[in-house]
């Protein structure tokens, strides 16, 4: 799904100073895989995960998702690779405010150009556990609500791969767990997911983690059989 081949990624500073974010990074990930990105803050994680969803190009390597070669898109390129195939559940939901529930799950259709399905959106927010808060505006829904629409609204396009930046970030422990349990669900139905977190319990429910140190990859280690999936199973999931 996600293969990377010497991917760097160096930002210019104001005064023509080169700021190395990622050096030389090799890796892939499967499809169907469910991988955990940390780091410290400034390792590269964020700049990592900007190339993996096609939000920005690498300064030099090769970057293929899904047997396409997206290293050197431009802008509407990525625009359109982004709309078919990735979705995006961020830490501060990125919802509308003044529109309700399904009418953010719907938002990505648009993007695509295509006629927008109110039947698809209602079945999907179902999928999340809030189809009785549909119409409601989304500052009338908790922060666990609002990141269950989020959701909703990545797999409004069907995108085979979900990347998560600290998804549950702004979340008490029990809606964080909900989040957990939800992407787990996502991930036995055959999505690929890729999790950004600092939270260790969080990052214990991916079968594997990607370790980034001073821009480049530290270690790759398949997680224990039981951190993740059987943890979940242990939990009610």
């Amino acid at each position: 799904m996600i293969e990377m081949q010497g991917i760097s990624r160096i930002y210019t500073r104001e005064d023509g100073t080169p700021v190395p974010a990622l050096r030389d990074v090799s890796f892939s990930i499967g499809r169907g895989e469910f991988v955990t990105v940390r780091g410290a803050s400034g390792s590269g994680k964020s700049s990592l995960l900007n190339i993996i969803g096609c939000l920005d190009t690498p300064t030099a390597g090769i970057y293929r998702l899904d047997g396409e070669d997206v290293s050197g898109y431009d802008d509407e390129q990525r625009s359109t690779i982004r709309c078919r195939k990735i979705g995006f559940v961020f830490q501060s939901f990125n919802l509308l405010p003044r529109t309700t529930a399904v009418e953010n799950v719907e938002i990505p259709a648009l993007y695509v150009g295509g006629r927008v399905d109110r039947d698809r959106a209602l079945d999907i927010l179902g999928r999340v556990g809030l189809a009785e808060r549909a119409g409601h505006f989304v500052s009338e829904l908790s922060g666990g609500e609002q990141q269950r629409v989020a959701i909703a609204r990545a797999l409004m396009n069907d995108a085979p791969l979900l990347l998560a930046d600290e998804p549950t970030g702004n979340l008490d422990s029990a809606a964080g767990e909900s989040i957990m349990r939800l992407l787990a669900d996502l991930h036995r139905e055959g999505r690929t997911i890729v999790l950004v977190t600092h939270d260790d319990s969080v990052a214990a429910w991916a079968q594997r983690e990607l370790l980034i140190r001073d821009g480049v990859i530290a270690s790759d280690r398949q997680l224990p059989p039981l951190h993740g999936r059987a943890a979940s199973v242990a939990a009610g999931a």
